[in-house]
This record gives C-alpha cells, structure tokens and sequence, in this order.
C-alpha cells in the first residue's frame, strides 16, 4: 500500500513539474502564478506547496533532474574516454543538452537578468555544489586512470570550469536556436588549454 502511496505521490510531483514547464513556455516565467500551475496540473494550489514552496523550487527541480541525468550519462561513457579533454568536452555538452531540453532557450533568457533563484539563494548554491563535486569525482578518475597529473587541484579546477560553462551558457541562451557547435568549441578551446598543463609529463 505504501508503494502504490509513493508512486502516487511521485506522479503528482511530475504532472505539477510538466505543468509548469508548460506554462512557463507558452506566457513566461514571471507571468504564472503558482494557481495557474495548480489548475493545469489538475491538483489544488495547496498541493502544489505541499511539494514546492514556491515557482523557483519547481526551477530547481528541472534543473536537478537535468544535472543528475547529465551526470549518470556522462558516467556511464567515462570509461570509454582515454582522453581527458574529450572526456570532459563530452560532459559540458551533455549538461549543456539536457538543461536546454529541461528548459528552452527563451525561459533561460528570461530567468538569467531577472536572478530568478535569489529568493532561495541557499538552494540554488546547494544544487551548483552537487554539481562541481560530481564534475571533481569525474576529473579524479581521469586523474586515478593517469590521464590528468597527480598534483594538480581537482576542486578548483572544478570550479573553474563550472564558473566558465555558466558564463558561456548565458551567451549561448540569447539565440532562440542556441549555436551549439560554436559553444562547444569554445569550451573544447578552453578545457585544452587547461589540461595541456595538467597533463601528466
């Protein structure tokens, strides 16, 4: 009984999570109102805050689902990768795909200026920190696989490249048909020239 329980419940949490994406594509970000949400949802505005305090936490779901999806494909093809560049090329670019699929190019351009998540700052931090993290276990197996030298800061390189990605991906989200090749060029320009002294000697 209390699978069938969860798995209601998760249901719920995914048709609020659809319907908001829905909305927010067809009138924008700013201009739906949590009710508007309820209703196409088919669940009562309490429900809604039952499972998200507010539209910014909905964000924060899409966004982590599009991380976690990201991360446990890029995982899964690390092996695969006898490069480090390319190894981290392919991360940047699945990351990169699933946030423009969880979120289109015009939502990203209308959240971006507004600072959309400064309500809950703390949460929005929390869900970057997962992410450098997993992008530090990735570079550490690429070091443990001898691919990246030993000594190098696996934490700050990390956070270098997320910081740089983030400024790069505000660029990239102001075409409503986003120029991925040329993105992915700059990050594969950047990542070289990083790793080329990172290599081992």
């Amino acid at each position: 009984m209390s699978g069938l329980r969860q798995r209601q419940k998760e249901q719920r949490r995914e048709a609020i999570v659809n319907a908001a994406l829905e909305l927010f594509e067809v009138q924008g970000f700013s201009s739906t109102t949590v009710e508007q949400v309820a209703v196409q949802a088919g669940v009562s505005t309490p429900t809604v805050f039952n499972y998200f305090g507010s539209k910014q936490d909905i964000l924060l779901a899409l966004m982590e689902r599009a991380d976690q999806q990201a991360l446990s494909d890029a995982r899964q093809q690390m092996p695969s990768f006898d490069n480090a560049v390319d190894a981290m090329c392919h991360l940047e670019s699945v990351i990169i795909r699933q946030e423009l699929e969880a979120l289109p190019a015009s939502i990203w351009r209308e959240l971006l200026p507004l600072g959309f998540l400064t309500p809950r700052p703390e949460a929005a931090s929390s869900l970057n920190s997962r992410l450098v993290e997993e992008v530090a276990a990735l570079l550490r197996e690429l070091q443990g696989r001898g691919l990246l030298r030993e000594s190098f800061d696996v934490d700050f390189v990390a956070d270098f490249l997320n910081d740089y990605s983030s400024v790069l991906f505000m660029r990239l989200v102001q075409d409503d048909v986003p120029d991925l090749a040329a993105h992915e060029k700059r990050i594969r320009q950047l990542t070289q020239t990083l790793f080329d002294g990172l290599a081992p000697g």
